[in-house]
């Protein structure tokens, strides 16, 4: 943690897919790599529900390299699966983002509002119904893992969200705090 971060469990924020079977490889399987590209679509259409878009946050200078990553492969994902990829933020600071995921196996269906969830692509709408990694979360849990990301201009020097795009960090803040609905 650094210093003027915020550490806490923000709200789980989901999307759903099937599995193409361009994304497994000749064990039948998701080729592992593959889950990584989930997470940054997870992350992506998190700061999309908050109101952004990556193309927005790039535009206005704003980028966000990985710069430590962490996975855990629990159970294979195969072809044609209903997949839920849900995404959070654990720490948070003007410089750095930490981001948890889980990609879970759906059994068919995705999210909906009796399994604590809204629809593709939203938030949970009860941030309290899943608070520790791998509780209370619908689904068969097939990978988990954590990136952490910094704040960098065009130029790659480290640049304060809170300065560059202050309505960003602001939502990214709120949510954090559990502030935003």
């Amino acid at each position: 943690m650094t210093k003027g971060s915020i550490s806490k469990l923000s709200r789980w924020f989901h999307t759903s897919f099937r599995v193409r079977y361009q994304e497994t490889d000749q064990m039948g399987v998701v080729y592992h790599a593959n889950y990584l590209n989930w997470f940054e679509i997870g992350r992506t259409e998190m700061i999309r529900e908050l109101g952004f878009s990556y193309r927005e946050m790039e535009e206005a200078g704003a980028l966000l390299p990985v710069v430590d990553l962490d996975v855990k492969y629990h159970q294979p994902a195969r072809y044609d699966d209903q997949i839920t990829v849900f995404t959070r933020m654990i720490d948070f600071s003007p410089l750095r983002i930490h981001y948890a995921y889980e990609v879970r196996r759906m059994s068919g269906k995705v999210p909906s509002d009796r399994d604590a969830g809204t629809m593709t692509g939203r938030a949970l709408s009860d941030p309290d119904a899943a608070t520790m990694i791998g509780e209370a979360l619908p689904g068969e849990l097939l990978t988990s893992g954590t990136t952490r990301h910094v704040w960098v201009n065009r130029e790659w020097k480290p640049s304060r969200l809170d300065k560059n795009v202050p309505k960003l960090y602001d939502a990214l803040k709120d949510t954090l705090l559990g502030r935003k609905e």
